[in-house]
């Protein structure tokens, strides 16, 4: 199986999309602050899912780089409680994007509490 047909990949993907375009709104000077930090966190949560899984031969790597992936889907969590704080974001995408982060979580907890249901021989 290729990583990009992991549901928690596909939304985790989805959900840096959309907060790619909100922040495309974001003031010009949080250019270099948080409109950089949550784009870079949102988009890490994806890439981290993928390393995860090419490292599925190993599973102290896999539930790493999960755990990473997991890291990175609260701190995005973070930065849109900052938008929302500043205004930024309507109530609206901030609730979207926040059920969305809940859903990824929860995703990525289950790939690591099941390593082997994702192609890991967990006696190595």
């Amino acid at each position: 199986m290729d990583f990009k047909k992991l549901l928690a990949y596909q939304k985790s993907f989805e959900l840096a999309m959309f907060i790619f375009e909100i922040s495309k709104s974001f003031p010009k000077e949080e250019t270099y602050s948080l409109t950089d930090q949550i784009r870079r966190s949102s988009r890490s949560v994806s890439a981290n899912i993928s390393e995860a899984y090419r490292k599925r031969r190993y599973p102290k790597h896999f539930i790493s780089k999960l755990t990473d992936a997991d890291g990175e889907n609260s701190e995005t969590n973070t930065w849109l409680d900052f938008a929302l704080a500043c205004n930024y974001i309507s109530n609206e995408d901030y609730s979207k994007c926040s059920d969305e982060g809940k859903e990824i979580g929860k995703l990525i907890n289950y790939m690591i509490n099941n390593p082997e249901k994702f192609g890991v021989n967990i006696e190595n």
